[in-house]
């Protein structure tokens, strides 16, 4: 008989099975520590703690006592106690963990019977400030704020990723960038921006946008009308600034040379109703971009609200964008200018020369295929009538999603105001969907009417769409780059490093004006308004979040003031910066739509820039930072205060000649 020999590894798992080897097999801890990829020494920090369901089943209704330690020492570092409520989805918070050291180390979690070791791996503090820092830089050396994003992000990994250059560059790419975009809610607002963009490429090709220029050009009679009906046409076409450039600059530079208003002047009505009302606009192709950065932001602090509806609030105290269409609109009524723009009208008004002598203008762009073919019938409708359309669609949309939601919390609205009701739908709504729903609601409409009405074919319809599409690919990049910043700034509890550096000498009352100032000095510098929303947002927002907390002097309401002035004072900074400055791409395509030198419209409108930038300091930053003021007071303060300085120092074009 033939004996068959037991093979050892059979024997073995034999053996663990039924006898039992606790030298081999270790039980598994019901606790599962997730520490951060790094902290920072000296700075405090999180770790989250989650049961498993047999834990919380034998626990149920208790109250456990839980510690910290160093295993080495056996020093307690933090203790506190969890109630021990809720299901499968229950996770405790560990908090104001705090080590003094770098390197990796090991710690303790004790949690009455049960002790979990966890590691962690500290960097010095000073670290999370330097990926925004180099971004910051190498947008000002090479005003490429791709490539500062880039690096920023790079170094900021190679951080995380044990000081890796090679690792940070590898999981820059395969890691942190595709995680950026692994999100419903930002693809959504990718795809609205996108979409948006191919609308706006469909009615301008229809002739839409050129028809509303032509429709209200035919009442301006004079110079102040020519400049009214500029500064109307710049506000109706918010929807994106690069259209509104492209098409008022071009469309009424004819009537303006006829009615001897400046190219100057031209060129800074264009300008100063671009990116000011497309930044505060409901709709445009700025928004998506602006509430994924809120958003994000929100995101990384764990807060919970509504981005869209936070962007709605920012508006009354986005101050520079509101004093600055209200300047333009101001010199364009009362026919008084000063400083060089005086003397470029009064030039324009006495001899007819629109041009000083010598100028050298951009270019102008009636040779590139950005308006409609001189074929085509230019019907204000065809525009007017899409961009209604989202407005509409937007605004049913926010109230049907945010009800739906409230009924399915059942959350009743009896008992409120209708403001709070209002409030409390878009609150709830479910923002980026709707911008989605707007967007192709939008582009079908304009399509539609350029197909029925025999405007453009098919074919030419979409290549519109696709072309207006790909016109805003630029801001995908970017804005996937400030995701992924945004990220690396969360976990490298940057703003967390800038309140410990900054808490004993700034003060949370001096957040909006040192905000305002950063963005447009970062903003002026490297000529982006995109880029530096993405530098900054990420800080700005969490530091006031958290700063008003430290000042128990700073009540709910001045807390809420300050976060939401700061938010708005990212917004308005970069576009002060980006409104007057020299390489800014909206300040070139102002001067070459407008077919003025660049130099006179740069040296022109900075008087007027640095004016309204002051009126936003001295009567919205500093009294919404320090007196807690609602803007609702700072704006009647303000507009007077623009008032006088037009009034103070502006004289006449007309009553003079050179």
């Amino acid at each position: 008989m033939m004996m068959v020999r037991p093979n050892a590894p059979i024997l073995l798992i034999v053996y663990v099975v039924f006898m039992g080897a606790p030298a081999v097999l270790k039980a598994q801890s019901p606790l599962t520590v997730t520490p951060p990829r790094v902290v920072l020494s000296g700075i405090p920090f999180e770790i989250k703690v989650k049961p498993d369901l047999g834990y919380l089943i034998r626990h149920a209704g208790d109250t456990l006592r839980y510690a910290v330690v160093d295993p080495q020492t056996g020093d307690i570092l933090t203790e506190g106690e969890w109630g021990v409520t809720g299901g499968t989805g229950a996770e405790w918070t560990v908090a104001q963990l705090v080590t003094h050291s770098t390197g990796r180390q090991a710690l303790e979690l004790r949690v009455e019977e049960v002790r979990t070791v966890f590691y962690l791996r500290a960097i010095p503090a000073v670290l999370s400030i330097l990926p925004p820092l180099l971004a910051i830089v190498l947008a000002l050396v090479t005003r490429q704020v791709i490539i500062a994003l880039f690096f920023g992000i790079w170094m900021g990994v190679s951080f995380i990723y044990d000081y890796n250059v090679l690792q940070g560059f590898l999981h820059t790419l395969d890691t942190y960038l595709v995680h950026s975009l692994a999100d419903a809610d930002r693809i959504s607002i990718l795809i609205f921006t996108l979409v948006l963009g191919g609308m706006v490429g469909v009615i301008t090709r229809s002739g839409g946008t050129q028809g509303i220029v032509e429709a209200l050009s035919r009442y301006a009679r004079n110079s102040r009308l020519g400049q009214l009906a500029t500064w109307v046409m710049g506000v109706l076409i918010f929807f994106d600034d690069y259209a509104n450039t492209l098409i008022v600059g071009n469309t009424m530079r004819p009537l303006a040379d006829r009615l001897r208003i400046s190219r100057e002047k031209l060129s800074y009505l264009v300008d100063s109703t671009a990116a000011p009302v497309a930044n505060i606009a409901i709709i445009s192709t700025w928004i998506g971009y602006e509430v994924s950065l809120i958003a994000q932001s929100f995101q990384a602090m764990g807060m919970e609200g509504n981005a869209y509806w936070t962007f709605i609030q920012t508006i009354p105290y986005n101050f520079y964008p509101l004093y600055a269409l209200l300047f333009g609109f101001a010199v364009a009524v009362t026919g008084r200018d000063f400083g060089p723009m005086l003397q470029a009208e009064r030039r324009a008004r006495a001899t007819g020369q629109v041009l000083r002598e010598g100028a050298v203008p951009l270019m102008d762009l009636s040779s590139l295929h950005v308006a409609a073919d001189e074929a085509t019938e230019k019907r204000w409708y065809n525009a007017l009538v899409p961009i209604g359309g989202v407005i509409l669609v937007v605004s049913a949309g926010l109230f049907y999603s945010g009800s739906q939601n409230l009924q399915q919390e059942n959350i009743l609205l009896s008992g409120k105001s209708g403001f709070q009701q209002l409030s409390l739908i878009v609150g709830n709504a479910d923002s980026f969907a709707v911008l989605m729903w707007a967007s192709f609601t939008g582009s079908i409409i304009a399509i539609g009417m350029a197909l029925s009405q025999r405007l453009l074919s098919l074919h030419q319809s979409m290549d519109a769409w696709v072309m207006g599409i790909r016109s805003m690919i630029m801001a995908a990049v970017i804005l996937t780059a400030a995701w992924t910043i945004g990220t690396i700034c969360q976990e490298l509890f940057t703003a967390d490093y800038v309140i410990h550096l900054t808490r004993k000498f700034l003060t949370p009352h001096w957040l909006p004006l040192i905000t305002f100032l950063s963005a447009g000095a970062i903003s002026f510098a490297t000529g982006t308004s995109w880029g530096t929303m993405a530098i900054l947002m990420p800080i700005a927002i969490p530091l006031a979040h958290k700063f008003p907390l430290v000042d128990p002097a700073i009540d709910a309401a001045h807390a809420m003031g300050l976060l939401l002035s700061t938010t708005a004072a990212v917004l308005a900074g970069a576009t002060f910066g980006d409104h007057c400055s020299p390489i800014s791409d909206t300040t070139i395509m102002s001067s070459m739509a407008s077919g003025a030198d660049h130099i006179d419209h740069v040296r022109t409108q900075l008087p007027y820039a640095l004016s309204t930038a002051g009126v936003a300091v001295l009567f919205g930053y500093l009294p919404t930072g320090f007196l807690g003021w609602s803007p609702w007071l700072s704006l009647p303060l303000g507009v007077l205060a623009t008032l006088l300085v037009i009034r103070i120092l502006g004289k006449k074009s007309h009553n003079h000649s050179l």
